[in-house]
């Protein structure tokens, strides 16, 4: 009887994974002709209203996101004053759980 029973959830289960797999494909189907579609229909409307067709590209510079890392680095690699320079070191004035040592 147990071997009907896991025999029957095998199968089911197989089953259900089968058709998420082609729930997802025809999903990805759908979405490949609406985009052909659109394609088609912005291609027409160009031939029709004489204007070229420009094609869809990905406006974007390789350059805009080397400057935006190196200037967002510049923030962090800045030298924030310290007691070498005549500075509290990052608010030393504020600690108030410490008891301070002289130093030898």
């Amino acid at each position: 009887m147990n071997e009907v029973v896991a025999g029957v959830i095998r199968w089911t289960l197989r089953l259900v994974v089968f058709a998420m797999g082609v729930v997802f494909f025809l999903s990805l189907l759908a979405a490949a002709a609406v985009l052909a579609v659109v394609w088609a229909l912005r291609a027409l409307w160009a031939r029709l209203t004489g204007k070229p067709v420009a094609p869809w590209t990905m406006r974007m510079d390789p350059r805009t996101g080397w400057s935006t890392v190196y200037r967002s680095t510049a923030r962090w690699t800045a030298q924030a004053p310290s007691a070498r320079q005549g500075g509290e070191a990052g608010g030393a004035r504020d600690i108030t759980d410490v008891v301070p040592r002289e130093i030898r």
